[in-house]
């Protein structure tokens, strides 16, 4: 039997707990409604397409605090977290009588709280509401508020709440950032010692911070396995393994993964709680390492940007910014994805697709590549200063040559070329916004490596510029709303050139379509491929713009692209061949094919221009078909063709392709069906005009 001295004490203890229960009661209806505006607070977070995380935030107070639901964290950390401090948690009401009653005891006897039989619920409570006191007044508030968060949360959110909310040190809360911070890893599964040591932090954060006290830590972890093993949950060989695992003595820094697309889609986004970019996260740490390495290598102050897009939906698969975020010597935090550059020769396969796509040329026809003046003061040379002489159109573009390409700029005419690659899309920015002028063929002008990535996926996708998508759940447009380049023909005609050009040393031939470009001054240097599923862009130089000798795009970028490439995880795919496609020698081709003529537009007589159909016109092929009163050979009704001026004999081109030669300057096309055309017609001496239509 218990003396009177227990008797009497339980007796006290037993009235307290009455007196307790009674004032509880009392404090709810007292009570303001709890505010939980601070505790639903959260980092923002930056994921990958899978979900990954690529880059966490702060919340507006400094705070790193990451969303983590209950089903994230490894079981066994709830397992010893449960087990360490809620033994009764799944079925307690928020408060646990067994304990409150020890607690109640323990102040009666000693006249002050030596436990406070506090439950998870309970601690959550203190969490959202924090209070410096331990008195009764605050344990009967921190019980009234438990009750009614497990009313409102049930015991899986109070759960979620406890893992967000914990203090682990500093401005780390919640186990996710404690995890990440402590082990640079998820806490979707963590070993027996890292579980052991996020459960005893959370009670004195700042005494037991690993990082600052790791022999406090160490022994805090330890009771709590020594607990989780009384309590079975670990064998004791595991335990002995657990207590033999160093505690980690420094802070890692978060991940910072696609720093500069991360930080640009939160400030466009900036009340969001997650984001889900459609970058891939394994491909984005690949390449950054790899921009990385190589720019260390190229020199001093250099920086590398690299862009992945998916050429089928346009979503942007690695966006590698900078070599190295936080690098202040290389300028890293500058996105060089986004700054307006001289790309150098990077342009010119847009100028031989307008060619090809006029009927200009073809990539068998010949060019000359000699000094030529082009104007007073306008006599390009070619990068090594050597010419050589008569060539194909395939062979000028394959060595990059200057003199073809600016013949062929002066064809297609500066003025449309850039209206073309602004129709498509591309923000062309021209020096003190003059005139364009022959330059524009060898790069002079600005874009960016994004516009410029846009317009290689162009090429790959039949010369459909796509829109970038960022962001995994966005849609890509209507194939109706696409923005065009070239026309399909002449699109596979210059990746075909492309992918024939020579690689760099040590690398495959045949395997991408590529082009290299190096700006005026050896500032940019630029290597641009593609296959038929990705397009990769490199650039290399310095942010500031400073000239850097020796800095060229076929020694310095190129061998960066056709290793990006290797890191995809494919092999390259050839872009399909389109119909239409004029497969012959230069001796096989028509006539005004076979080579490039400078004196078209002084030809003598009127200029060449179609009279009909008229730019843009729309055309039912149904009236068509009942003014010629009979169908055309294939079902289709034919659309008559109509030329002014120009030296017959004259070729008809639609979309690249030869359909008619007569020596008239009246022919009759017939359509294979509905659909834009872009319609062209060559004279004998090399002059040209071209219209574009809706078939209907």
């Amino acid at each position: 039997m218990p003396g009177r001295a227990a008797r009497l004490g339980i007796a006290a203890a037993l009235a307290s707990a009455a007196l307790a229960a009674c004032a509880a009661w009392h404090a709810a209806a007292a009570l303001p409604p709890l505010d939980l505006a601070s505790a639903s607070a959260r980092s923002t977070v930056v994921l990958d397409r899978s979900g990954t995380l690529l880059r966490p935030f702060a919340t507006a107070d400094g705070r790193w605090r990451l969303p983590v639901p209950a089903d994230a964290v490894d079981p066994r950390y709830r397992a010893m977290l449960l087990a360490y401090e809620d033994r009764r948690f799944a079925h307690h009401p928020g408060i646990d009588p067994v304990a409150l009653l020890r607690a109640a005891l323990q102040w009666a006897v000693r006249g002050r709280i030596v436990s406070g039989g506090s439950t998870l619920s309970m601690q959550v409570a203190r969490l959202i509401e924090p209070r410096r006191e331990r008195s009764v007044a605050a344990k009967l508030r921190q019980i009234v508020r438990a009750i009614a968060l497990e009313r409102r949360f049930g015991k899986a959110g109070l759960l979620d709440l406890y893992m967000a909310l914990a203090p682990y040190g500093g401005p780390l809360e919640g186990v996710r950032a404690a995890s990440l911070a402590y082990f640079g890893r998820e806490p979707v599964r963590l070993t027996a010692a890292q579980a052991a040591l996020l459960v005893a932090l959370p009670q004195s954060p700042e005494t037991r911070r690993p990082d600052r006290f790791p022999e406090r830590a160490a022994a805090a972890r330890d009771r709590v396995l020594e607990i989780a093993h009384a309590q079975s949950l670990l064998t004791a060989a595991e335990t002995a393994a657990a207590r033999a695992e160093p505690v980690p003595t420094v802070r890692r820094p978060f991940p910072m993964l696609a720093a500069h697309a991360a930080e640009e889609a939160v400030a466009a986004e900036p009340a969001a709680a997650e984001i889900r970019l459609a970058i891939d996260a394994r491909l984005q740490e690949r390449l950054e390492a790899l921009a990385t390495e190589r720019a260390a290598a190229a020199g001093p102050d250099l920086s590398a940007a690299i862009l992945v897009l998916d050429n089928r939906h346009g979503q942007v698969l690695a966006q590698v910014g900078s070599a190295g975020y936080l690098d202040p010597t290389r300028r890293g935090a500058i996105d060089m994805t986004l700054a307006v550059r001289s790309p150098g020769s990077a342009l010119k396969p847009f100028v031989y697709a307008m060619a090809f796509e006029d009927g200009l040329a073809h990539p068998e026809t010949l060019l000359e590549d000699r000094p030529t003046r082009f104007s007073a003061s306008y006599a390009p040379e070619n990068f090594d200063l050597s010419f050589q002489g008569t060539v194909t159109a395939r062979r000028a573009l394959q060595m990059s040559l200057n003199v073809p390409a600016v013949a062929l700029m002066d064809a297609v005419g500066p003025a449309r070329f850039i209206a073309r690659l602004r129709a498509a899309g591309a923000g062309i920015q021209l020096p003190r916004e003059s005139a364009p002028g022959l330059p524009v063929a060898l790069g002079g002008l600005g874009i960016t490596l994004t516009d410029l990535a846009r317009l290689y996926a162009g090429l790959a996708r039949g010369g459909a510029v796509p829109d970038l998508l960022r962001r995994a759940d966005a849609t890509a447009a209507s194939a109706s709303a696409e923005q065009r380049i070239a026309e399909p023909v002449a699109s596979w005609y210059v990746a075909d050139i492309l992918r024939g050009t020579p690689p760099p040393e040590n690398a495959l031939p045949n395997r991408i379509a590529y082009k290299t470009g190096t700006s005026y001054g050896y500032r940019d240097a630029w290597a641009a491929g593609f296959d038929r599923h990705v397009t990769v862009v490199v650039w290399v130089g310095r942010p500031d713009g400073a000239a850097v000798p020796g800095l060229v795009g076929r020694t310095v970028a190129a061998p960066i692209l056709f290793d990006a490439f290797a890191r995809l995880g494919h092999a390259p795919d050839p872009i399909p061949q389109p119909r239409d496609v004029l497969t012959a020698g230069p001796g096989g081709l028509p006539p005004p094919l076979r080579r490039l003529r400078r004196d078209a537009s002084e030809a003598a007589g009127p200029a060449l221009r179609i009279a009909y159909p008229p730019d843009g016109a729309r055309i039912d092929l149904g009236l068509v078909a009942v003014a010629h009163d009979a169908p055309g050979p294939a079902g289709g009704a034919g659309l008559a063709l109509k030329a002014l001026g120009g030296v017959p004999p004259l070729t008809w081109l639609v979309d690249g392709q030869p359909v008619v030669q007569t020596p008239r300057r009246r022919a009759e096309w017939f359509p294979e069906g509905a659909g834009f055309a872009r319609i062209s017609v060559l004279d004998s001496t090399g002059a040209s005009d071209s219209v574009s239509v809706r078939l209907e």
